[in-house]
C-alpha cells in the first residue's frame, strides 16, 4: 500500500501502483478462497457418489448394502481455475468407484498434458516446462509430473524406429554422438549412431538413431541392416559421408558397398595436424585446404601432387595421411557444385548434435537408455519439424 502524507501530493503512477496492488492482493485471495470452495463441494459431490453406489452410510447395517468403504486416496485436479492439491477421493473395497465429477475435468487436464508434451517435444527441459507454464495455469507442473507425461513419447520412439524409410535420398551422412547414462556401477558412456539425410531437393531430417556401446562394425552394421530392411536400400543415393571410422567404414562395405563414399574434410585435417609440428601447422594446412577447394578432380589432383612435394621430405606423416585417403576425399567433386559444400563434411550432422548437446547439457548423466531415447527423439523431433518448410537454398537447383 502507498504510504502518503498528503492526497495533493498523490501522483497518478502511486494512483495505479495501489490500485494495482489492490487488484492483484484481491484476487489472489478470490481465487485461493474459490478453490477451497471447489474442493470442498467436489469432495461431497464424491461423497455423495459412493453413498449412492453402497446404499449405505457410514457405520450403518442395511440389507441393501452393496459394499464397504476403504478410506481415501489423496489425488491433484487442475482445473480452469488453477490446481486443486490433496482432493480426497473415496474409495471402496472392491475398487470400483470412479468419481464422474473428475471425469468432467479430464479433458482440461488433457490438454495440459498435451501442451507439457509439446513443450518436451521443442526441446524444453523438464524444470523450465513448469517455469514456462506457470504464468499460463497459475501452477507449475513439477519435475515428476513432466517427467510422467514425457514417459508417455516411449510409444512414439517405438514408432519412429520401425516406421518405414523412403528410399529417396541424394546423400547420407553418417556419425556418432557419445552421452553419459547411469548404470549399476555408475555411470558408463552411451553411443547415439545417427543418419542425416539430404533428398535432391535439399529437404534435410535426421532418418534415424539407435543406441549402440561403441562405434564398431557389428554395431554399425546392425544400423545399416535395419534401415536397409525398413526401405532405404541407397537406390537413389549419390554420396554416403563419414568421419572415416574404421568400423563404421567395414560395414558399409557390407550393406552399402556400391554407394559413393566421402571422407570428411574437417576430420581428415585433424589428423593431418596431428601429424604437424606448431610453426609449420598453418602454413601446411593452407596448402591442403586448396585441394579441396579446386573446380574439379584433375585440378585438385594437381593441387594435391604440388602440395605433396612442397611437404613429404620434412613431414612424410602428414602427407601420407591425405594421401591413403584422397580418393574417398574427392568424391564430393562428382556432385553439383552447389551441394560440394554441404557435402565435403560431416558438419551438418555435427550441428544437429550441437542442439542435442545443448538439450542434454544441464542434465549431465541420464538415468537410464529409455530416458536417453525420449530426449534423443524430442530434439530430433524439433529439428525435423523446424527443417520441413525450410530446404537447403542450394539445392533447389542444379548448378
Amino acid at each position: 500500500m502507498v504510504q502518503v502524507k498528503d492526497l495533493t501530493e498523490l501522483k497518478l503512477e502511486d494512483l495505479w501502483r495501489e490500485v494495482k496492488w489492490d487488484e492483484e492482493d484481491w484476487w489472489g485471495d478470490v481465487k485461493e478462497e474459490t478453490l477451497r470452495l471447489v474442493k470442498r463441494l467436489l469432495e461431497g459431490v464424491m461423497e455423495g457418489e459412493l453413498l449412492e453406489q453402497l446404499r449405505a452410510g457410514r457405520y450403518r447395517r442395511t440389507e441393501v448394502r452393496r459394499g464397504y468403504r476403504n478410506g481415501y486416496r489423496p489425488r491433484s485436479l487442475l482445473i480452469q481455475l488453477g490446481l486443486i492439491e490433496h482432493l480426497r477421493v473415496p474409495r471402496d473395497r472392491q475398487g470400483q468407484y470412479q468419481p464422474t465429477v473428475i471425469g468432467r475435468y479430464q479433458h482440461y487436464q488433457g490438454r495440459v498434458n498435451d501442451l507439457i508434451r509439446e513443450m518436451f517435444l521443442a526441446g524444453v527441459s523438464t524444470r523450465r516446462v513448469g517455469e514456462v507454464l506457470l504464468p499460463v495455469l497459475g501452477e507449475a507442473p513439477s519435475p515428476q509430473t513432466v517427467s510422467r507425461v514425457a514417459r508417455s513419447l516411449d510409444a512414439e520412439v517405438q514408432r519412429f524406429h520401425n516406421r518405414p524409410l523412403s528410399d529417396h535420398y541424394l546423400y547420407l551422412l553418417l556419425d556418432g554422438i557419445t552421452l553419459k547414462v547411469k548404470g549399476a556401477l555408475g555411470s558408463k558412456k552411451r553411443l547415439v549412431l545417427c543418419a542425416y539425410g539430404i533428398t535432391p531437393d535439399g529437404r534435410r531430417e535426421i532418418v534415424s538413431f539407435r543406441q549402440a556401446t561403441a562405434e564398431s562394425e557389428a554395431q554399425w552394421e546392425a544400423f545399416l541392416q535395419d534401415m536397409y530392411q525398413r526401405g532405404l536400400e541407397g537406390k537413389s543415393l549419390a554420396l554416403m559421408v563419414t568421419d572415416g571410422n574404421p568400423g563404421l567404414c567395414r560395414a558399409l562395405d557390407l550393406v552399402y558397398p556400391y554407394v559413393p563414399r566421402q571422407r570428411c574434410w574437417v576430420h581428415k585435417m585433424r589428423n593431418v595436424a596431428s601429424k604437424l609440428p606448431k610453426k609449420v601447422e598453418k602454413a601446411c594446412l593452407e596448402g591442403a585446404k586448396a585441394i579441396y577447394q579446386a573446380p574439379n578432380r584433375r585440378e585438385a589432383a594437381v593441387r594435391f601432387r604440388d602440395w605433396a612435394y612442397q611437404w613429404r621430405s620434412s613431414q612424410p606423416k602428414a602427407v601420407a595421411c591425405l594421401e591413403t585417403d584422397l580418393d574417398e576425399l574427392l568424391s564430393f567433386l562428382s556432385c553439383p557444385k552447389s551441394h560440394r559444400r554441404k557435402v565435403r563434411t560431416t558438419n551438418a550432422i555435427e550441428r544437429a548434435f550441437r542442439e542435442i548437446r545443448r538439450r542434454t547439457r544441464p542434465m549431465s548423466c541420464f538415468q537410464n537408455q529409455a530416458s536417453v531415447n525420449r530426449i534423443i527423439y524430442a530434439v530430433i523431433n524439433h529439428l525435423n519439424s523446424s527443417w520441413k518448410e525450410k530446404p537447403i537454398p542450394q539445392f533447389t537447383h542444379f548448378a
